[in-house]
């Protein structure tokens, strides 16, 4: 009788009389995000959200990641060691997250960064540069995708060596980013032009991350008369300082400026027309730099979806999905273990280019764009006109000289 039911009920299911079995879905891959949502620096994390839910939408599309669906979990580091590693302790151990995504300050990230070895979660930085997470610091678990501070300021040496400028100064914020590419950019131009001189430490500016006022800084500046001025401010630094700057009459001065995150498009776009024309800025990422299919689908398909164009935070976020899922195809798994061993020397296409993760310390090699403020009518924003593209292989330290002693 029980066989007799059983036929029965696969006939009346095949003939389409009674429902089948729900299917089990898969369980979803779930990714810990962590940048900074709230406060001045907020466009950045928000940035970084959009390329991350635009990467996700396209790859769950497309099937997921070996079947199975990409979840996201957002956290707000608020730029604070503390709260950035409270979030991500809550991604790995509530949350249980199978990659992690992320930071934006890199005192943030060389404070949390030792500690991500021990949670034994692959870690992609996408936004921090600090040479230390991939160097003093460097740990199996933490890859960086995105140039590090110490390529992005051989970019600015190169470009400052082919200028008349031979005393320099420069302008940054007061922790490890500002300071640090200021040693990085007088260390690499006095190895590219040994004339080069650099003013002394009373000279330079280097304002506290809180600063909203720099009309001080920027008089100091002027002051010195320098040939050349190096400006690492970014987020709402840069831009209460360009604004500043521009009507104190500071680049009305005869001195090249270099702005090394000065293309970022959260600047440009809450400037507008007030960015000066004819700066040397850079990016970690330029909407218009790079020709290829994968990047004109990117920014096609992000400015359709937000109305603006991509930043390179969000390019760091959708890259950083990518990198990701490359690795777990390469080891067929989501195994944490695995996909750092597949991290390790990976190659993979993404809008900003072909990229690869080299093993000895886990730094991308990635090309970088500069160019030259711009104003064009078919763009809301200033643009980067001319451009000049670095390779990233000679922009990249050895991975001898970082300091890094992989664990």
């Amino acid at each position: 009788m029980k066989r007799f039911f059983a036929i029965l009920t696969v006939i009346l299911m095949l003939a389409g009389l009674l429902p089948a079995a729900p299917a089990t879905a898969a369980e979803p891959v779930k990714i810990g995000f962590v940048y900074i949502m709230s406060g001045p620096f907020a466009t950045y994390g928000q940035f970084a959200k959009k390329g991350a839910e635009l990467a996700i939408d396209e790859i769950n599309k497309a099937g997921g990641i070996l079947g199975r669906p990409v979840e996201a979990c957002f956290e707000d580091s608020t730029g604070k060691p503390d709260v950035a590693m409270r979030a991500i302790r809550k991604l790995v151990y509530q949350e249980k997250v199978d990659c992690l995504i992320g930071l934006d300050s890199s005192g943030v990230a060389k404070s949390v960064v030792p500690s991500i070895a021990q949670l034994k979660t692959p870690l992609i930085i996408t936004h921090a540069a600090t040479p230390d997470v991939t160097g003093t610091v460097c740990n199996r678990y933490t890859f960086r995708i995105s140039l590090n501070l110490a390529q992005n300021v051989k970019t600015a040496a190169l470009l400052a060596a082919r200028t008349d400028a031979r005393t320099w100064t420069t302008v940054g914020p007061d922790y490890a980013f500002g300071h640090q590419s200021w040693e990085y950019f007088q260390k690499y131009l006095a190895e590219i032009e040994p004339g080069a001189k650099f003013l002394p430490k009373d000279q330079i500016a280097f304002p506290p991350f809180k600063t909203t006022d720099f009309s001080a800084y920027i008089t100091k500046i002027m002051q010195t008369k320098p040939d050349g001025v190096l400006i690492s401010l970014w987020g709402g630094n840069l831009i209460d300082f360009v604004r500043q700057g521009a009507e104190m009459g500071f680049f009305n001065g005869d001195y090249e400026v270099l702005v090394t995150l000065g293309a970022a498009t959260e600047v440009l776009s809450a400037l507008g027309d007030k960015m000066p024309e004819g700066l040397w800025v850079g990016s970690r990422y330029w909407f218009l730099a790079n020709d290829s299919a994968l990047n004109r689908d990117f920014v096609k398909n992000y400015h359709g979806r937000f109305g603006e164009y991509p930043s390179y935070n969000a390019h760091g976020a959708y890259g950083a999905l990518l990198t990701y899922k490359a690795a777990v195809e390469k080891a067929k798994t989501v195994d944490k273990d695995a996909v750092v061993t597949a991290l390790e020397g990976l190659t993979v296409e993404l809008p900003v280019g072909t990229i690869t993760i080299r093993p000895e310390d886990h730094q991308a090699v990635t090309d970088a764009c500069w160019g030259k403020t711009a104003a064009d009518p078919a763009y809301p924003i200033r643009i980067l006109k001319p451009m000049q593209i670095f390779r990233g292989v000679d922009i990249t330290p050895p991975a001898s000289d970082t300091g890094c002693t992989m664990k």
